[in-house]
């Protein structure tokens, strides 16, 4: 209820959705927004599905009726149908890119007209280090949460001639969604405890900040939250340069210049454990 106790006005979209994307249930959605109203806030429900363009117009067009305007789009909808790469089909591609990147567009496309007119608005756009530092079976969601990173940095480029933000959250936190991990391991039962210590509480200060005027000069950043610790990530540069006047060949590529920047190469199994050695959410 942190953004309520700040004053906000907020519409819960949720369709209530399994975490593959199936079912139904409009009470996640209701219960949230009672639950801001009985504590003093401002809320209403909405169950409309992101991945649709009409469905996605409907969330923002109910917050300009009902609260006059619109401030702020949390882009946080998502599902899971994770499978090893190889088994993967491509239902299960077409449906995760559906919600967790078309939807993301969709949304935000709904509410820049409302941001161009007032020159002001904030994007809050929920990544996954799945995507900043890939994750096993989750090529579909991978590539969906890297893709979100890029579509908030042109965003951001976009629309800061109107004073316009676009941030993104790596969040660490349990939630619906990720009630779907795996535990039949012990070491699958020590990783889900770790996940169910991390609340989403703890990612609602963050959102409130971006989506609030204190961060009008932040824009075009990737954070992460897991408990109290808050991370800044790097974005992708260039790191080693080498340069052959009369031009490169095949076997030049394989004795001199590979072996110069193997050093550097990232291996095929990290999961920059030296940043977050918890696993990706």
């Amino acid at each position: 209820m942190y953004c309520a106790a700040q004053g906000a006005a907020i519409i819960v979209n949720d369709p209530g959705v399994a975490q593959a994307g199936n079912g139904g249930d409009t009470a996640f959605a209701q219960n949230t927004a009672n639950d801001i109203i009985g504590a003093g806030g401002k809320a209403a429900a909405n169950f409309g599905n992101v991945a649709d363009p009409a469905e996605a117009q409907s969330i923002i067009e109910d917050a300009v009726r009902k609260f006059g305007r619109i401030d702020a789009v949390v882009n946080n909808a998502g599902i899971l149908r994770d499978s090893i790469w190889h088994k993967m089909s491509h239902a299960d591609w077409t449906s995760v890119i559906a919600v967790n990147l078309t939807g993301v567009f969709n949304v935000s496309k709904a509410a820049t007209p409302y941001f161009r007119e007032q020159k002001a608005g904030s994007f809050v756009h929920f990544t996954s280090t799945s995507g900043l530092i890939g994750n096993i079976g989750q090529a579909n969601y991978s590539a969906a949460k890297l893709a979100v990173v890029a579509l908030s940095q042109s965003i951001a480029l976009d629309m800061a001639r109107v004073g316009v933000r676009s941030n993104c959250i790596a969040p660490f936190a349990w939630s619906r969604m990720t009630s779907s991990i795996p535990a039949t391991t012990p070491a699958e039962h020590e990783r889900v405890q770790r996940l169910q210590s991390m609340s989403a509480d703890k990612i609602a200060p963050l959102v409130a900040y971006l989506a609030s005027d204190l961060s009008k000069d932040v824009t075009n950043q990737i954070f992460a939250v897991r408990k109290n610790e808050i991370a800044l990530f790097c974005k992708p540069r260039p790191i080693r340069s080498m340069t052959k006047v009369e031009g490169w060949t095949p076997e030049a590529i394989a004795h001199e210049l590979v072996p110069s920047f193997r050093s550097s190469f990232a291996r095929a199994d990290e999961v920059s454990a030296h940043v977050f050695p918890y696993d990706p959410i």
